[in-house]
């Protein structure tokens, strides 16, 4: 009989019962042999609470009574064993002690003894125990206590399986440092809410500047700050169902948002959750997140559809709005998709040699004569037309195609340099743009170094142009490191783009650079408009006494000329000068139109 219960218990455990049905059955069979016993099996939980796992012949109600009672010395047959972890029999529940606070439980069903004993895992701990019932005031026999010591044996067993099975199931289904559902997960939840077809919002955010704690603090320091906004995403709001899909991203389902502004309300109250100083030792963290939505079925009836636009979303408000929320509309995806298949085109343009460097001339505005170039790169089509940054600009938030774009840039670069000044040219300066994707390795400096040394072409004849959005687009002064490392080797360095929107003049103290490029759009409306002409003879007055130098970018008429050359202005390009153009025409230019090794300081771009 033994050997038969263990074999279908066994079964039932590799079968992948639950461990409810699997004691339930235990208990079934063992009152099928010994009909004069009920079993009863009681789980035992970490903070030392009972609750009923099996009871197949007593009532709910017996069950409902005990579920929650603690363990203790005086806490029936069961409770007395779990607690001192030794079998308790108890032969007369109406006298003994130990049931005074249980016996009106017991009683009235006709149960008048109760032998329980404890089940251990494998370090001891009691995890639950087995109990037979007695209608008559006694204890067990030999072969109720071989029964018994079968069935504790069979129920460790299936207490551990289920154990693992939940442990597998937890590292399968739920991430361990926020204990949130995980990608796997999240795509099961997703599903399950589009089957239901009921509204709902999809919410994906990222973490702002956690590359920087884990690299400035460590990485201790940046799983606390996930930790913390993942707890404080989860409690934004009751119903919210948050995942962290990996890294520092997460993903929100917003149930019953059926329209925009609902989950604009979401997003907002997330975010407002989210902020609050985290305090860690000596150190404070200030969280922040950024977030992209989107609604079933206005932006995706479907899982993939759904979370692309939702992706598209957050990958523009990275873009433009990092730390709020945007939510998708139907252009997204279509400049997303354009964006993938430029970038598609350039990797292939570089891979194929296609991308060339173009120069456009910085000049005296007052002779016209060059003092220096802009490296411009273009991309020759299949078809051999060129096309201008403009048209690929895109593909460079692509931190790879940017780092490999500039790559190529630096070597055509080095070599023209090196063939103007073989041919004995009065040469100066060549301005070369890079982007925020330059500075992630942390090798811009080793590169251009080797790069210009290879080519026998001193650094003094490099002008690194710098946007302020690749200035100001981190908290981590990696840039301005790298910028300040690069003129202790002799480049110079411009602000290009100047006054676009990110600087304020007292950045100026503070970036290493020697050179503001005056942004086009301040120089196109110099001539009829006041406010212009006073913020860029400011610009050109603060540069002036800081010992910088002013370039004009943009300008297109002898008007603007005359009106930049008033207030102090002596260099500048645009159109009305020259268009950019290939390095044979640029040869051709400099023969030409070279400034000649003989000007003062003022006149050069730096002497």
């Amino acid at each position: 009989m033994l050997l038969r219960l263990q074999t279908e218990i066994l079964e039932a455990v590799a079968c992948g019962e639950s461990l409810t049905a699997i004691a339930e059955l235990l208990c079934l069979r063992v009152e099928a042999a010994v009909p004069d016993v009920t079993c009863s099996i009681l789980a035992v939980d970490a903070e030392g609470y009972l609750h009923p796992l099996a009871a197949p012949s007593l009532p709910v109600n017996f069950g409902a009574a005990v579920d929650g009672a603690p363990i203790g010395p005086k806490a029936g047959s069961c409770g007395t064993a779990a607690f001192r972890n030794e079998a308790v029999m108890v032969t007369d529940i109406a006298s003994d002690p130990l049931w005074e606070d249980f016996r009106d439980l017991a009683l009235p069903l006709g149960l008048r003894a109760c032998w329980s004993s404890p089940i251990r895992d494998s370090a001891d701990n009691v995890v639950a125990t087995f109990a037979f019932y007695y209608r008559s005031c006694r204890g067990p026999d030999e072969l109720e206590r071989s029964i018994v010591q079968t069935c504790v044996h069979l129920c460790a067993i299936a207490i551990e399986h289920e154990r693992v099975r939940l442990k597998n199931h937890r590292l399968a289904y739920f991430d361990a440092l926020t204990n949130l559902p995980n990608r796997g997960h999240f795509n099961d939840l997703l599903a399950s809410h589009i089957k239901r077809g009921k509204p709902f919002g999809l919410l994906l955010a990222d973490i702002d500047h956690l590359k920087v704690v884990n690299d400035t603090l460590g990485h201790t320091y940046g799983d606390i700050l996930i930790r913390t906004i993942a707890e404080r995403i989860a409690d934004s709001a009751p119903g919210l169902v948050a995942c962290r899909l990996g890294g520092d991203e997460f993903a929100v389902i917003v149930p019953g948002c059926a329209d925009e502004r609902s989950l604009s309300s979401a997003a907002a109250h997330m975010l407002s959750c989210v902020r609050g100083l985290i305090a860690v030792g000596e150190q404070t963290l200030d969280p922040h997140v950024t977030a992209g939505g989107a609604l079933f079925g206005p932006d995706g009836a479907d899982a993939a559809t759904l979370s692309q636009s939702a992706d598209f979303a957050l990958y523009h408000a990275k873009e433009t709005r990092r730390g709020s929320y945007v939510r998708f509309a139907p252009g997204l995806r279509t400049s997303m998709i354009q964006r993938a298949s430029m970038v598609r085109a350039v990797d292939q343009a570089i891979t194929e040699k296609r991308i060339i460097a173009h120069y456009q001339p910085l000049v005296r505005i007052d002779t016209g004569e060059i003092v220096g170039l802009e490296a411009l790169a273009r991309m020759r089509m299949p078809d051999g037309r060129i096309a201008a940054a403009g048209e690929f600009h895109a593909a460079m938030a692509d931190a790879r195609i940017a780092y490999q774009l500039t790559g190529e840039m630096l070597t055509q670069v080095a070599a023209d340099i090196r063939h103007w000044l073989d041919l004995g040219i009065d040469f100066q300066h060549v301005g070369i743009n890079v982007t925020s994707g330059d500075f992630l390795r942390g090798d811009l400096e080793q590169r251009i170094v080797s790069t210009f040394e290879a080519a026998g072409v001193p650094l003094k004849h490099i002008v690194l142009e710098v946007n302020e959005a690749v200035f100001m687009g981190g908290n981590d002064n990696k840039v301005p490191r790298a910028v300040s490392a690069l003129r202790q080797r002799g480049l110079l360095v411009a602000l290009d783009d100047f006054g676009t929107g990110f600087a304020s003049l007292t950045h100026l103290l503070t970036f290493p650079v020697d050179i503001i490029k005056v942004d086009k759009s301040f120089i196109e409306r110099l001539v009829h408009d006041t406010s212009s002409k006073v913020i860029v003879g400011a610009i050109i007055d603060i540069a002036r006494k800081l010992d910088m130098r002013i370039i004009a970018e943009g300008i297109e008429s002898a008007e603007q000329v005359d009106a930049l050359r008033a207030l102090g202005c002596s260099l500048g390009q645009g159109y009305l000068f020259a268009r950019p153009c290939s390095a044979k025409d640029t040869t051709e230019l400099l023969s030409v139109f070279a400034q000649k090794p003989k000007p003062s300081a003022e006149t050069r771009l730096f002497a």
